[in-house]
């Protein structure tokens, strides 16, 4: 077998290395514009988890890696004169040069061929070969070439950074965040060997420009950095190697395979700098590519093996880089928080580490978490514990004059279950169950304004005495065994109305039995979907007269709170969303155009809903749609609401149209609540695949939320919050005396069953490799 590689750097050389191992009869060469001993950057990371692998797959070249490694267990925050220091990370670092030597050295001991200082500008020169790595790094020259087949998209990001070196020793993975008269800079530093550390500087485009950086060259970079980073650097200088300011690229490519050529590393994929994994990225494809083509019959088998089982991870990947990076461009948002509520969010940025997980591995700086956002709610008026704190999930909110326990939500969820809009005993056993439950607030699903503002014909509706009436007697219910409050949302489906069950066909037109739909402008939501009546002037009054009668019947049954849904594409969300609303008159073209009718509704309901008592809106804060509300749109809506007096946006995203492409995983949706909150500067409640009390707490404590609505898990859990404050020890929550035995037991079990699940995870975890080293360096005891 002959196989040609192009690019020597992690990926190359460490794919040729495993191939050989597995073919010693190959043919195997490498092909390095570069000299041997040239590299451009300085220190890579690997995580304990990576050496794991390297371990596993080539014991020699591991040994001397882990030789040449300094290693570390703590991550140190550096913020606003504060240093918030977290261990327990088992993370180590290399000089790149020495990486590739190593490398070079071991793929030479195998019998691959290297050949430096080499051009390839064609791959035909490989004609004869039967496989063509394409590792030539982000700027990857074959994959641009074949770009029709491969299909890259580069997103070049906002923030510019530097890649710098030093002489200052450290002992932690370093992030500096430093306030600078033109705005915030960033460092990220680790040391990669005795007396040296990378430094990468990171900034946003107009504080680069404010700061005259703009034309400057790298010893005049480095100088401006010296003075900015000065007071750490402790007289210690920068050092630079190709050190240019540039944009990182965020590359995927849509296909990796060609005939017999395979991309790899940095070629096909890159991962921003911030969660370490570029060299990590690379190497890991180096494993894939190796064994799948030891499993496969063929070659064609084995590299569509690789491109098929490699891709959801590297995807994963790049989602938790691309969530970090998001996290570093927008720092300025966190400016204003307490440190060690900062480091905090910080730590937890990328979703991979939690409030638990730190829990175990830096209990104390979570007990300075909980002490922060303890005294935060003592702020606001409450006799909170700051000693002895409650984890964030189980503190106080106050919205207007209502107070909630705590900060756990039951999510509007649409039953289907209605008869003529008349919520009927499974709704009373619904809500009831989950009040009972322990959840602070519980909403009402959709509840229509009109008969022909339902989405579907087993939709809950308050426009009659039968309706008002069904829904007293759930409100009495919640109010009488239970300390929840409930939330009436008020909506009107528009042009996602007359359609089936759920379970039927979701969002699927009623074959018979529907009515007429109305909507900002007459575009169906599928191809064979009702053609909606555009609204005029009248059908606007009338409706908003509907939402007003709905909302006064709201209050003589006793609801707590009102929310106007704005959201998924029904008729409010039709007007504020260009997808949807293609108006030439007054309420169509702009934002503020759009933003016209609902919030000529949600005044009107401010207007008749009694001003002690809290109004929220939800919104798409993106079409998740080329064309569509984006994040950016969504503070301008929530900033535009809450001048009208809103005291709580529910942040939700999507269901707009039906070719939108959300980017689904774990609490995928909280990003937009986080923008919202804390570039509109107003409470926020999210949603959107949140499953544990462990991310409840992980969002609050960061600040990306104040209320946590879950879906799901409540409805196959009505006490989840119940079995929360027993695993977190809140044990002032609220039970009707018929379940207090329940609660007790449950209370008594969780202290053992936390403190065993605890050891268990402590003794599982393996040491990291900088715990075992600091062992066998410790001095033995004096006999």
């Amino acid at each position: 077998m002959k196989v040609a590689i192009i690019g020597g750097g992690p990926a190359g050389l460490y794919s040729a290395i495993l191939l050989k191992k597995q073919r010693p009869e190959a043919e195997i060469t490498v092909y390095e514009r570069n000299r041997a001993d040239d590299t451009f950057g300085f220190g890579v990371v690997f995580s304990d988890a990576t050496l794991d692998n390297f371990e596993k797959y080539d014991p020699p070249s591991y040994r001397r890696i882990t030789q040449e490694f300094a290693y570390w267990d703590d991550i140190a925050v550096h913020f606003r004169g504060t240093v918030h220091r977290v261990g327990g990370n088992g993370f180590c670092g290399c000089s790149r040069r020495q990486l590739l030597l190593i490398l070079q050295e071991r793929a030479r001991e195998l019998g691959v061929r290297l050949n430096f200082e080499t051009e390839i500008d064609d791959e035909t020169r490989f004609a004869d070969a039967d496989l063509v790595v394409l590792a030539d790094g982000s700027n990857s020259r074959f994959r641009d070439k074949h770009t029709a087949h491969f299909k890259p998209e580069v997103d070049l990001r906002s923030n510019v950074f530097a890649w710098m070196g030093s002489t200052r020793p450290l002992d932690a993975f370093t992030f500096i965040f430093q306030e600078t008269e033109w705005g915030p800079f960033i460092a990220h530093a680790y040391q990669y060997e005795a007396g040296r550390s990378t430094w990468i500087f990171e900034t946003d485009p107009e504080t680069f420009k404010r700061a005259g950086l703009t034309g400057l060259n790298e010893k005049q970079s480095a100088d401006r950095m010296s003075e900015i980073f000065g007071w750490f650097l402790d007289g210690h200088p920068l050092l630079t190697n190709r050190s240019t300011w540039r944009n990182f690229p965020m590359i995927r490519s849509e296909r990796w395979v060609k005939d017999n050529m395979v991309l790899l590393g940095d070629a096909k994929a890159t991962a921003h700098f911030s969660i370490g994994s570029g060299t990590k990225l690379a190497m890991e494809d180096a494993i894939a590519l190796a064994d799948a083509m030891d499993r496969a019959p063929t070659l064609a088998a084995a590299l569509a093996t690789y491109e098929q089982g490699r891709r959801e991870e590297v995807e994963k990947t790049q989602h938790a880089a691309d969530v970090s990076l998001v996290w570093f461009e927008h720092v300025d948002r966190f400016w204003d928080f307490d440190p060690v509520q900062f480091a905090f969010g910080v730590m937890t940025r990328a979703k991979a580490i939690t409030y638990d997980n730190l829990t175990l591995r830096a209990p104390e700086f979570v007990g300075e978490v909980d002490k922060a956002f303890a005294r935060h709610v003592r702020d606001h008026g409450f006799d909170a514990n700051v000693e002895k704190p409650l984890a964030p999930m189980f503190q106080p909110l106050r919205l207007r004059e209502m107070v909630l326990a705590n900060r756990a939500v039951v999510s509007p969820m649409c039953m289907y279950s209605a008869e003529e809009g008349v919520p009927g005993d499974f709704h009373l056993v619904h809500y009831g169950s989950r009040a009972l439950g322990g959840a602070g607030l519980i909403f009402t699903e959709m509840t229509c304004v009109g008969r022909d503002a339902r989405i579907t014909p087993g939709c809950a509706g308050l426009w009659n005495d039968e309706q008002e009436n069904a829904w007293r007697r759930i409100v009495d219910f919640v109010h009488a065994n239970s300390a929840a409050k409930i939330c009436l949302q008020l909506g009107h489906a528009g042009r996602k109305g007359a359609t089936r069950l759920m379970w039927d066909g979701m969002d699927r037109p009623l074959e018979e039995g529907g009515w007429d739909v109305i909507s900002a402008s007459p575009v169906p939501y599928f191809p064979e979907s009702q053609v909606p009546r555009e609204m005029d002037r009248a059908a606007m009054d009338r409706v908003r007269a509907e939402f007003v009668a709905a909302a006064e019947r709201g209050e003589a049954c006793g609801f707590d709170m009102l929310e106007l849904h704005c959201a998924h594409g029904y008729l409010l969300a039709s007007f504020i969303s260009p997808l949807t609303n293609q108006r030439t008159d007054n309420y169509g073209g702009s934002l503020t155009n759009r933003l016209r009718y609902p919030l000529e509704i949600f005044e009107a309901l401010r207007s008749v809903w009694p001003s002690h008592k809290p109004m929220s809106v939800r919104i798409s804060a993106t079409d998740w749609a080329e064309g569509g509300i984006t994040g950016d749109d969504a503070v301008q809506v929530a900033r535009a609401f809450a001048e009208a007096g809103v005291d709580l946006v529910d942040v939700s995203t999507g269901q707009t149209v039906r070719d939108a492409q959300p980017i689904y995983g774990r609490m995928f949706q909280t990003p937009f609540s986080d923008q919202v909150r804390n570039e509109a500067c107003v409470a926020t409640m999210c949603v959107g695949n949140i499953t544990t009390a462990d991310q409840v707490n992980t969002i609050l404590a960061a600040g990306r939320a104040d209320l946590v609505a879950l879906g799901r898990p409540h409805l196959v859990d009505a006490a989840f919050t119940m079995r929360a404050a027993a695993w977190y020890g809140a044990d002032d929550i609220f039970s009707p005396p018929q379940y207090l035995p329940g609660k007790e037991q449950i209370f008594r079990n969780s202290v053992r069953d936390r403190k065993d699940f605890e050891d268990l995870k402590i003794k599982a975890k393996p040491k990291t490799r900088a715990e075992l080293k600091a062992e066998a360096t410790k001095p033995l005891a004096a006999e």
